[in-house]
């Protein structure tokens, strides 16, 4: 090979490997800026969704009734009658109660055992009641018959309240992100588990029930007629000073 052929292929080999340098130092910052992202989102997501999940547990549902020399009074059929309504709506297994041992409260237990027995089969709970004790620490202290089931319960995975960063901290770029704090979102959460009525509704739909028939023809009649089959609401509005007069 000559000498001008030689010089000439050292110089096509530098500018293949300049342009290739070049390249590599652009894609640098951009491969940076992406492991950035990932590092960070998976520890702080933004959706609250992610960071305050929903989850459905089995828990405990406790009822305490202190029954009366005669019994259970009013108080406790009403308490007794929605503690049905719950184990209908989320139980599923057996409903125990506990009763204390060593008060000297054993004749008043009695009869209000019976009479849980008894509401429970007026709420529609047959067979499904198991009884056992516990022993009473301090005799001088209310002791009362601890009644319970496992049911479905959906409740938020962490716990609200949490600031494991400051919000105004203007000396580090965390400050500077403009992203959700960690606490944000999770009040919202655990209102929408609380007062969730059926817990698998959060996981998911609901089966179609039976038709209305009536609404059904009340409507396609109405359409017939010519008539908008949708509901007139009315409201009647007074003026504050008519009221009380």
């Amino acid at each position: 090979m000559s000498t001008a052929s030689a010089l000439k292929s050292a110089c096509m080999t530098a500018r293949r490997a300049s342009r290739g340098l070049a390249l590599a130092l652009l894609a640098a910052p951009l491969v940076a800026c992406g492991v950035d992202r990932t590092v960070v989102s998976s520890v702080t997501p933004d959706d609250f969704k992610e960071r305050h999940p929903i989850e459905l547990r089995q828990e405990t549902f406790k009822l305490d009734l202190f029954p009366s020399a005669s019994g259970l009074d009013s108080r406790a059929n009403l308490q007794i009658s929605e503690f049905a309504e719950d184990y209908r709506r989320r139980g599923g297994g057996p409903i125990r109660a506990m009763i204390p041992v060593g008060a000297g409260t054993e004749h008043s237990n009695e009869r209000a055992l019976d009479d849980l027995r008894r509401l429970l089969v007026r709420n529609n709970i047959r067979g499904s009641l198991t009884v056992g004790t516990y022993p009473v620490a301090n005799p001088r202290l209310a002791s009362p018959i601890q009644v319970s089931f496992v049911g479905l319960k959906a409740k938020v995975a962490t716990r609200c309240g949490e600031w494991p960063s400051d919000l105004a901290s203007g000396s580090s770029a965390q400050g500077w992100e403009n992203r959700p704090y960690w606490n944000h979102g999770c009040a919202y959460q655990n209102m929408i588990a609380t007062q969730v009525a059926d817990p698998r509704d959060l996981a998911d739909k609901r089966g179609e029930g039976p038709k209305d028939t009536d609404m059904r023809t009340r409507a396609i009649g109405n359409v017939r007629r010519g008539i908008d089959p949708g509901t007139n609401w009315t409201t009647k509005n007074s003026s504050i000073g008519a009221v009380g007069n």
